[in-house]
């Protein structure tokens, strides 16, 4: 295993993107978990409002990932836009302690946090070419391994974001979110060199890709389910606990924590034995595990059996999440920048129709039942996965045979 890694911090930039996708991961999740509280109380935007205003923002972000991540693979320099998007990142957060007009903001944040979007697919796409120059057999577990690292940071920021809140302020943490980005653009200014797409074999590229995308659609649909089966869980499991378990506040912080937890070591565990499972299969087993545990929590009468349960829940989402992004490189070869970005906007999308749809579901359905249409909605992507040949199709692919 040291031998592994130390080959995968062989390839060139990679101990850069470590940091980086690390210090993308701390600064997001910094100020997450308090965006909502200083919208609604600071800012007196209505829950609707701050919806909406969410929604705004995370669909700009996929519309100008779409642009970037289409041209990032022909024209554009991937250092360029990697800095552009952080600086973006950067005045984006800043812009929450300049604006206070609701329509004024959405248009400004929208704006800097759509173009900073393109910061961590532009990363992956960055990484995934530097590995393949580097001819490593390792690339699966060298992505997946950037992608623990997200998760990483995600239990890094909430933590560190907490102690700036309650020794500066709002104004500390969003301040503190724009240095941290804005030290990633120096760090990338400096040791990253630039990288411009090969223009070789241009024409046959093209024609891979575009004939790629007439199957990339039904992927696209099972992951944007299974992101919203996720984010569902992540919306209504706090509820279920309190309210249907008569479960503590501890006990939902035991279960958000243990499910986080896991997933770090499942992530960096799946991505070592990646090139003994295949994406494809491993991706149809996340779904099977996720409709078990989803009939688990249905009939569950204890917040004890949940805590249990998080074993299951955490495996799920390293896979979607740790090999996801190997899953769209391998079906898009040829644009490590249109994989990437396409994985991130399922993630966005993905994400915010659960987030949307999770309380509706609860509330004329029923809390319980909630899982039950979890269940099937998983169901879904579980016959689109096996159906699709993923595999066969990418090297088809690869071939250049389509």
């Amino acid at each position: 295993m040291i031998a592994r890694l130390n080959h995968i911090l062989a390839i060139k930039g990679y101990r850069l993107f470590v940091i980086c996708v690390l210090l993308v991961g701390i600064g997001i999740s910094i100020t997450m978990p308090y965006l909502a509280l200083y919208c609604t109380e600071e800012l007196g935007m209505s829950a609707g409002a701050f919806g909406l205003f969410t929604a705004v923002s995370s669909l700009s972000g996929v519309a100008a990932n779409s642009f970037i991540g289409k041209h990032s693979d022909r024209i554009l320099d991937r250092k360029f836009i990697i800095m552009v998007a952080t600086v973006s990142s950067a005045a984006g957060y800043c812009s929450y302690l300049v604006f206070n007009h609701f329509l004024i903001l959405l248009v400004i944040v929208s704006f800097f946090s759509g173009l900073g979007a393109a910061a961590m697919p532009q990363i992956y796409a960055y990484a995934q070419e530097s590995a393949n120059e580097s001819n490593s057999d390792d690339r699966t577990f060298a992505m997946s391994t950037l992608r623990s690292l997200v998760s990483l940071g995600f239990l890094i920021g909430p933590l560190v974001g907490t102690l700036i809140l309650s020794a500066i302020g709002y104004k500390g943490l969003f301040l503190g979110t724009a240095c941290i980005f804005l030290v990633i653009a120096s760090l990338v200014s400096v040791f990253l060199p630039k990288k411009r797409t090969s223009q070789k074999k241009r024409a046959g590229n093209d024609h891979s890709t575009t004939s790629t995308g007439r199957h990339i659609w039904f992927p696209v649909i099972a992951f944007v389910l299974l992101f919203a089966v996720n984010a569902i869980n992540g919306i209504i499991t706090p509820l279920f606990i309190v309210n249907k378990l008569h479960g503590t506040h501890t006990d939902v912080g035991l279960v958000v924590s243990i499910c986080a937890g896991l997933e770090i070591p499942i992530m960096f565990i799946l991505g070592a034995i990646g090139r003994k499972i295949s994406n494809n299969s491993l991706l149809i087993g996340a779904c099977l595990i996720a409709i078990i545990y989803n009939l688990i929590i249905s009939v569950s009468t204890d917040a004890w059996q949940l805590i249990a349960a998080q074993l299951l829940q955490a495996m799920f989402v390293a896979i979607v999440m740790g090999n996801g992004l190997s899953y769209f490189t391998e079906l898009l070869p040829n644009a490590p920048g249109r994989s990437s970005t396409t994985y991130y906007n399922v993630t966005i999308i993905g994400r915010l129709i659960g987030n949307l749809s999770g309380g509706i579901i609860a509330q004329y359905v029923g809390i319980r039942e909630v899982y039950w249409v979890c269940v099937a909605i998983t169901s879904v992507s579980f016959i689109i996965l096996w159906k699709i040949k993923h595999v066969k199709i990418a090297q088809t692919v690869a071939k250049g045979e389509i």
